[in-house]
């Protein structure tokens, strides 16, 4: 008997002379392309449909291949097989929900694809109709909800959320995308939550819940009253918030593992072999090379999250085990294929509060670290469009919790200081820093290192303005917390604060540098005033090093003396808005997101492989 071979919907049989078989399910597609409805000559059709395994490829390929007017003459037998689709959803045989969740991504990506040429049609009117629309969508967006609030298949609930981030993402700006506008009415923002409170469910489908949670406040946030912003504003349970947590801790820890793997494998390869021979010439080419594709929708749920809900504050600082250092059983996963970073869900929570308990010899961190090493990584190089405005977004995120007075109290707090290991430019003029040499400090240490680094390291010809305003505003702010709360911190300022420096050397930043040291007029008349009184004293006693409290005694007796010019308004700032600064910007960084999000959702990560092993006791 000749073998039979399967491509593209065609069972090809080796013999030459015999034209080409098409499975019965693509057959089943061609009846619907048809103009007459499928049904008359089989009323079974709908029903036989669900129980074949879907061909994504061909029909989305289909629909692609139609104009306009050719699709428009099929407008009857597509909506018919959207409604049976969602009539399908609220079946018992889970066989025929999958079809149907996968027929439902194929017709939205295939229809949405249409809009994209000049034929103009309305695509809410293509895939239901006007008159049914807002029915089918009430009846979609129930089905969908139930099923992920359901106890039973993770493998269905994966699939909504794919459902769910195919519908949103659809359109490279989710705000012209029309059917959101039913996404809006029937909120599917509970069953999100109630993903990221229950642990199985986060460890299974965290990434997507909260990728998609951050897309969805995103819609027309700044034209009319997005719901999903109203409410995460006012989430205060604390297993969802630290759920929350938790996804966007391991995926930015995981982004900061695999930084670290390349790092160390690019030391010991052989350009390091190579550098050492001849020195740090290439160096900054090296570091290009260790570069890891940048995260920005999990970073857009970070900003989301702190930018609106003041609760979520709390969870920057909830203590954990350095993630990477400990290790747990995982149960298995549906088997996706490997995508790059940013783009699919990690397998499991490395870390829970239940799971993993504290161990004294192991280094405890937080979100807020992770997140810190994971800016420090991005701003090295922004260079890169996607790692600027990941270096963006990372700066705008500090600027929100510098603001915060919540936030500021545990950044300052002394009973909570941490080893906070930055990762630092590779420079010809100084050597990196071994990990054990770190003190333990107070977190707002950490962010001033991290301001100051960047500061002191992109000094280049295509000055990044924007940027370093933005590092110099969290500074200011963290200054105006601690003049405002008289909290004096024991922190290097030598390396910010060396303009002097510049103004007495002979060179093209001179000016610029003595413009600032006569801004500091009032620094250098506290050295000029203090300094001769501290060496007097320590002549007088024969003193050669003198203690901070007989340094305090000089400062004590000779404040009176000591004129200074009053400066108005230095501890106020302009706080931070969103609408009027960066709308602009939040804008083009979804519409790259979602972009990223719609190219991962590819046709094999819908594979049925998992899912009829998950339901192998159906017939």
């Amino acid at each position: 008997m000749a073998q039979v071979e399967k491509r593209g919907g065609l069972l090809r049989k080796s013999s030459a002379s015999k034209k080409p078989l098409k499975e019965k399910v693509v057959l089943m597609y061609d009846e619907i392309f048809m103009t007459e409805d499928p049904s008359k000559c089989s009323p079974r059709f709908w029903e036989e449909l669900f129980l074949m395994k879907v061909n994504l490829e061909y029909l989305e390929g289909k629909l692609e291949s139609l104009d306009g007017e050719e699709l428009m003459k099929i407008k009857d037998n597509i909506n018919c097989l959207f409604q049976h689709c969602i009539q399908a959803l609220g079946e018992d045989h889970p066989i025929r929900v999958v079809n149907a969740l996968q027929t439902l991504c194929a017709l939205i990506r295939g229809v949405h694809q249409k809009n994209k040429s000049t034929s103009g049609f309305d695509i809410i009117n293509m895939l239901m109709g006007f008159d049914k629309a807002e029915l089918c969508m009430k009846n979609l967006m129930e089905s969908l909800d139930s099923l992920l609030c359901a106890e039973g298949s993770e493998s269905l609930k994966s699939l909504c959320l794919k459902l769910l981030l195919c519908l949103v993402t659809v359109t490279d700006n989710i705000s012209q995308n029309t059917i959101l506008e039913y996404v809006m009415i029937n909120s599917i923002f509970e069953a999100i939550l109630q993903i990221l409170s229950h642990p199985p469910s986060r460890r299974e489908h965290g990434y997507d819940a909260v990728v998609l949670l951050a897309l969805l406040v995103n819609y027309r946030k700044y034209e009319s009253v997005n719901p999903y912003i109203v409410k995460l504003s006012i989430v205060d349970d604390e297993a969802t918030l630290n759920g929350m947590g938790l996804v966007i801790a391991q995926a930015l820890s995981e982004y900061n593992r695999q930084y670290k793997d390349k790092e160390e494998e690019h030391q010991s390869g052989f350009f390091s072999a190579l550098t050492n021979m001849v020195g740090s010439m290439f160096i900054a080419d090296a570091h290009e090379k260790i570069s890891v594709q940048t995260n920005e929708a999990i970073l857009l749920a970070l900003y989301e999250a702190v930018h609106l809900n003041r609760n979520f504050i709390t969870v920057l600082a909830q203590s954990h085990p350095e993630m990477g250092l400990v290790t747990t059983p995982v149960s298995p996963a549906p088997t996706t294929p490997a995508t790059p970073l940013g783009t699919t869900p990690p397998s499991s929570d490395v870390i829970s509060s239940v799971e993993l308990p504290l161990d004294a010899d192991v280094q405890t961190s937080n979100l807020l670290i992770t997140f810190l090493k994971y800016s420090s990584i991005v701003m090295q190089d922004t260079k890169d469009e996607h790692r600027l405005h990941s270096g963006k977004l990372c700066l705008i995120i500090l600027t929100c919790i510098a603001e915060d007075q919540y936030a500021n109290a545990f950044l300052h707090d002394d009973n909570m200081n941490f080893r906070v290991n930055l990762h630092r430019m590779p420079m010809r003029h100084r050597k990196k820093a071994a990990d054990k040499n770190l003190p333990c400090r107070p977190l707002v240490c950490a962010v001033l290192d991290l301001m100051v680094e960047f500061i002191v390291t992109h000094m280049m010809k295509e000055f990044p303005m924007d940027l370093y305003i933005r590092c110099i505003q969290v500074v200011h702010k963290l200054l105006c917390y601690q003049k405002k709360c008289r909290v004096r911190l024991h922190y290097t300022w030598r390396e910010l604060w060396s303009v002097l420096r510049l103004s007495t050397n002979a060179g093209q930043w001179k000016e610029a540098a003595s413009k600032v040291t006569h801004a500091l007029v009032n620094i250098r008349a506290i050295i000029n005033h203090f300094n001769p009184k501290i060496e007097s004293y320590a002549a007088v006693n024969h003193i050669s090093q003198l203690s901070e409290e007989q340094v305090l005694e000089v400062v004590r007796a000779n404040y009176d003396t000591l004129t200074l010019k009053l400066q108005d308004g230095l501890d106020q700032y302009e706080r931070y808005s969103e609408q009027h600064k960066e709308a602009a910007f939040f804008k083009e960084l979804v519409r790259s997101i979602s972009t990223n999000v719609r190219r991962n959702l590819a046709f094999h990560t819908l594979s049925q492989e998992v899912l009829l092993k998950e339901f192998s006791t159906i017939s």
